[in-house]
């Protein structure tokens, strides 16, 4: 049969049933809806604000209902009514009833209605003072339901996932669904299905359009991985209120032991932001005004608290940051000659607990009271690199021989450029990476590394003093957490407390020290040595020191003898050499023996 004559006889049929063909000519619009499809999307749309109504109707139908079929059933309705509340109010928290008023109420409801609904079913829904009782009764108890802000967000979020198929359309995850949405109480979370070929990363990228077509405001939506792990999964974070608004008091210290993880602060999600120390280097970066110093607090307020750890700084700011804790730092530089002996010792460390490692047959060095960490923490590292280039190679060989010793570096500045961390490998090495807020996007792998900004580190979205992204090998998705805030009086109590526990460093690492004083690492030994001839007691100790070493034979003069020689110290005589090695008079030769340097004996 043709089309046309198909056309036909369907027209032919219309006509017969009284039908008539209409031609409408408009804009093209769409043709009004129903009132009954307009009323039925309405009930729906407010159907948790209508949810007391629709109750009241239900108990209404359903005991008229049993009043003329079964007006005998009042007691075992009133019984289950009973075992009902009792239920919610103890057993209400697994229903999602997280609050104890939530669970009276729901206990009071369930009691409220089946009660009515027994006496209903017995004597009928209609009989005095039933329906009074029923609108009364139900006006009151809806009134907490209407006000309650966790079902008034969850009905907000409902509307607006509602919507998610045209958003994920118009930001570009077309394909994209909701497979759950929970409430707390700063905003609420979501978790999506991805579709295939997307990846939580094109989502990050899309943070500003999800912002724009939820209608929240800036910074409000977060991106993390599920549980779970899986790639074609993300939870999406939207906040209401911000958790970080106001600043967070400091609980007091995490820890009693470097081998405990610090926390720095709370997470959105109220759970903290802890990370593991020992054995690792630490950056800290951000610009000026954006938290470091708190940040360093929070750090030092936790390290003096433990019984393993000796705490070095260097603040090239005169003190200014770190001095109020300098009762627990056991040596604390202000100047760049200071910070360049620090170094040196520091170096002098590493090698001699190494070299004791290694005589032992041990790997790696478990920090204890006796033989404690040590964490040098450097405040404005950009300051030590401008005023003592020369500690370039100190500072990375700290980072590079350091983490098995236990010899951990902690280094804070504005901007860790290439210029500002030194030519070594300082900055690669760095395992935690705390990044406050930035001016400047690029300044954001930089601190955190590179290719952090286009995976969603977006440090420079932080909008307050203490807010801060942590990478470390506990955290490897971008969240916001803020440090806790040490007043000067929180800072001056912790002193206090924490002054009384500080240990000393092992006699290892002393001695390595009391070497180094001399400029070197020395091994001396306790055997005596012949006296060179001709010294005369009467010299200075400085006149008699140089005497003796322009004296000594080619090979050279053992510490012992110089002791003897000056009348002085050991400690004393090591600070001599070392400043007569710096201003290149002496050398050393072998086995530990010293003599003035060949061009001055000329």
């Amino acid at each position: 049969m043709s089309r046309a004559r198909q056309m036909r006889r369907h027209a032919r049929k219309m006509r017969r049933n009284g039908l008539q063909p209409v031609i409408v000519v408009n804009n093209d619009d769409r043709l009004p809806d129903l009132a009954a499809v307009v009323i039925g999307r309405t009930l729906w749309r407010y159907r948790s604000e209508l949810a007391p109504l629709y109750l009241t109707l239900t108990l209404v139908v359903t005991a008229t209902a049993l009043h003329h079929a079964r007006p005998n059933w009042w007691p075992y309705l009133l019984v289950t009514a009973t075992l009902a509340a009792w239920a919610l109010a103890i057993f209400g928290a697994g229903l999602g009833l997280a609050l104890r008023a939530e669970r009276l109420y729901a206990a009071t409801v369930t009691m409220a209605a089946g009660g009515w609904f027994a006496v209903g079913t017995a004597l009928g829904s209609t009989h005095p003072p039933l329906p009074q009782v029923l609108i009364a009764g139900g006006f009151v108890l809806a009134v907490p339901w209407w006000a309650h802000r966790r079902r008034r967000a969850k009905v907000r979020v409902d509307r607006q996932l509602s919507a998610w198929p045209e958003i994920a359309q118009a930001v570009g995850l077309a394909g994209s669904r909701v497979q759950s949405a929970m409430v707390d109480v700063w905003g609420w979370r979501a978790r999506f299905a991805l579709a295939r070929g997307q990846t939580i990363q094109d989502v990050t990228t899309k943070i500003p359009a999800i912002e724009s077509a939820l209608g929240t405001f800036r910074g409000a939506v977060r991106v993390h991985p599920t549980h779970d792990d899986r790639a074609n999964r993300f939870e999406l974070r939207v906040l209401d209120l911000d958790p970080h608004a106001s600043a967070i008091s400091w609980p007091g210290p995490s820890i009693t032991s470097v081998t405990e993880p610090i926390d720095l602060g709370p997470f959105e999600d109220a759970t903290a932001a802890r990370f593991l120390l020992l054995r690792r280097h630490a950056l800290i970066g951000g610009i000026a005004g954006s938290g470091k110093s708190g940040g360093i607090n929070v750090l030092m307020g936790n390290l003096t608290a433990c019984r393993d750890v000796v705490i070095w700084a260097i603040d090239l700011k005169r003190g200014m940051e770190l001095q109020p804790w300098a009762p627990c730092i056991d040596r604390l530089a202000t100047a760049p000659e200071q910070a360049r002996a620090l170094l040196r010792d520091a170096v002098a460390v590493l090698e001699a607990r190494a070299e004791w490692l290694a005589s032992h047959g041990r790997r790696v060095l478990e920090p204890t009271p006796d033989m404690p960490a040590l964490v040098i923490v450097i405040d404005e590292y950009a300051e030590l690199a401008d005023d003592a280039p020369d500690t370039a190679g100190l500072t990375d060989s700290i980072a590079r021989r350091g983490r098995a010793v236990a010899v951990t570096l902690v280094a804070a500045t504005q901007r860790p450029t290439q210029k500002a961390m030194g030519k070594g490998a300082v900055r690669s090495q760095m395992d935690v990476r705390v990044s406050f807020r930035v001016r400047e996007r690029k300044d954001v792998d930089l601190i955190l590394g590179q290719g952090m900004l286009t995976a969603g580190w977006h440090a420079h979205t932080l909008n307050a003093p203490g807010k801060f992204l942590i990478s470390a090998p506990e955290h490897d998705t971008p969240r916001r957490g803020r440090a806790y805030l040490l007043t000067d009086e929180i800072v001056a109590q912790a002193v206090n407390e924490h002054a009384s526990l500080r240990p000393s460093l092992d006699r290892i690492s002393r001695t390595a020290i009391e070497e180094a004083h001399a400029g070197v690492h020395l091994r001396v030994e306790d055997e005596q040595a012949e006296m060179p001839d001709s010294i005369e007691p009467a010299l200075a100790p400085e006149m008699a020191l140089w005497a003796v070493l322009t004296r000594a034979p080619d090979e050279g003069v053992p510490v012992p003898h110089l002791v003897t020689a000056t009348g002085m110290s050991r400690p004393w005589v090591y600070q001599r050499l070392r400043e007569l090695a710096d201003a290149r008079r002496v050398i050393q030769v072998t086995r530990g023996r010293w003599r003035a340097a060949t061009d001055h004996r000329q």
